[in-house]
């Protein structure tokens, strides 16, 4: 695999830009798009479902963009250190009733030499909320 930029250890500038990276392939809701910043054999937690590899990320978010509608997440620099990088967001999105959602969550990630993610650990909340109350329009 080609190297994925910028590559580990990061700097807290390095960092940011990654994050960025992030933010915009997930806002793209394309899971392919995502899937490709994984290492293939990439563990994930994601709050109580544990996934292995790419084909399992696709499949995840391919069914999580069905029922998450107007997804739109914003990601926030926590910390690094060498090849790890921690994350806060939140974001919203509208369930196939209407109602809107809002969910906060940490995400801890660690990286491969070649810059790929190989763990991405997310603990993530959520709540309703009202139209009025949206954050990303």
């Amino acid at each position: 695999m080609e190297p994925r930029h910028p590559l580990p250890p990061f700097t807290e500038e390095t960092a940011k830009m990654k994050i960025q990276m992030a933010e915009d392939a997930w806002n793209s809701k394309d899971p392919e798009r995502v899937s490709k910043a994984y290492t293939i054999d990439s563990e994930w937690r994601n709050r109580n479902t544990f996934l292995k590899g790419r084909e399992e990320i696709v499949k995840f978010l391919t069914n999580k963009w069905a029922s998450e509608l107007n997804y739109r997440l914003k990601k926030e620099y926590w910390a690094h250190t060498g090849n790890r990088i921690a994350v806060r967001f939140e974001y919203e999105y509208q369930n196939a009733e209407g109602k809107w959602f809002r969910a906060y969550g940490n995400e801890n990630w660690e990286f491969d030499d070649l810059g790929y993610m190989a763990k991405r650990f997310a603990s993530i909340n959520d709540f309703e909320i009202a139209a009025s109350e949206r954050r990303f329009n």
